[in-house]
């Protein structure tokens, strides 16, 4: 007999795992310190930036220091007092805690703090979209957190037995679990041992802007090829390393920002107006900031008294990388002067261009000093993360 599928939902909720031991840890991971908050705090601050719905928190160990904390960060605690049991035991103690309006739930982990909360959207939009039991968030087509699961499996949930894992009983209803693709490799990232919170507690300050893995996915999603992709990363490490000189005189400048505008400027390549395409496929992914860079890759007008910013450094690069070679301004430009010489619309843009660049390159310049020597013969390698 197969398995009920479900209709779109009026209410998710999301149940919060934050009641073990954290014995592999050596400390208490919930309330260890994260970014401005605790590792608690970022993630219901994730939930409730994502507005999908009420987020419960199953506490157990420290539950005396939990259940304030949760409190004042505005959720739901939820009391499992038979936590030494087994996570297990905590999925149920938070399906239990659930009212009757709740029609589906997501289950996050507390120890995989990274998720965004565009990932949560994206999960709730395809829950409330489609008919599948299960939805689960994949990452370049590995399975991550948090799992979305509807009330028509909540009553086999409860009652199971001791030693049934919900990953048991997920695995029996793969005929009615959807795959939900996303940009967010958070999702794959938990903490269980200190050089894992270490590591993440590192990358926080960079999740505002898609990473390198991030922007490859987005680059497979569009199907870029590989000679662009190639070209992309050549004009990235150039884009990095020009910000990098001027982080180190003080201007403000995000380098993560610079590479991923660069790694994604071309992602729309072969389009009509590939610029502005491509800064739509980039903020559809969630990254609308990063799309600003790419729309304006192509051409921009710069005033001398402008502040250098992002969008400045990618025009820049781009137009200093010929293929993946490093190249001068007047080897970049000459071939599209000499073959628009007998289209005088064609060869104003191409002259208006080279102006801009040469602005933006005499503003960095005037801060960094020359640029030369990294720019004619530079090698080109893929970028680092």
């Amino acid at each position: 007999m197969s398995d009920p599928v479900g209709a779109p939902l009026p209410s998710i909720a999301v149940v919060v795992l934050a009641a073990g031991w954290s014995s592999r840890m050596g400390a208490f991971k919930p309330l260890l310190p994260f970014g401005n908050d605790t590792v608690l705090g970022h993630v219901i601050a994730a939930i409730a930036e994502a507005a999908i719905g009420q987020t419960y928190i199953v506490v157990g160990n420290e539950a005396a220091r939990m259940v304030p904390a949760v409190e004042a960060h505005g959720a739901v605690a939820v009391v499992n007092a038979a936590f030494a049991e087994g996570m297990m035991s905590s999925v149920k103690a938070g399906i239990a805690a659930l009212p009757d309006m709740v029609e589906g739930v997501m289950i996050l982990p507390v120890d995989v703090p990274l998720v965004r909360a565009g990932t949560l959207a994206r999960i709730a939009r395809g829950a409330r979209e489609g008919e599948a039991l299960i939805l689960r968030p994949t990452f370049r087509g590995q399975s991550g957190h948090p799992p979305f699961i509807r009330r028509q499996l909540f009553a086999e949930i409860l009652a199971a037995p001791s030693e049934v894992t919900l990953r048991d009983i997920l695995e029996r209803h793969q005929q009615h679990a959807r795959s939900i693709p996303v940009i967010d490799s958070g999702i794959l990232r938990d903490m269980d041992y200190s050089d894992d919170y270490r590591r993440l507690a590192a990358l926080l300050p960079h999740r505002h802007h898609p990473d390198e893995a991030e922007c490859e996915a987005m680059q497979e999603a569009m199907g870029t090829p590989e000679p662009t992709r190639r070209h992309c990363a050549a004009v990235a490490r150039l884009a990095v390393e020009i910000a990098d000189r001027l982080i180190a005189k003080g201007v403000p400048m995000n380098a993560d920002a610079v590479r991923a505008g660069a790694l994604l400027h071309d992602i729309a390549k072969g389009e009509p107006d590939h610029a502005l395409a491509g800064a739509r496929h980039v903020a559809a992914f969630g990254f609308a900031d990063v799309a600003k860079i790419v729309a304006a890759h192509m051409e921009m007008a710069f005033e001398p008294e402008q502040p250098i910013d992002e969008r400045h450094l990618v025009f820049l690069a781009d137009k200093l990388i010929k293929g993946e070679r490093r190249v001068s301004l007047e080897d970049r430009f000459a071939p599209a002067l000499a073959a628009f010489a007998a289209n005088p619309a064609a060869l104003a843009g191409a002259r208006r261009r080279r102006a801009a660049v040469e602005a933006v390159l005499d503003a960095v310049e005037a801060v960094t000093g020359p640029l030369g020597p990294m720019i004619v013969g530079g090698s080109s390698v893929l970028v680092g993360s």
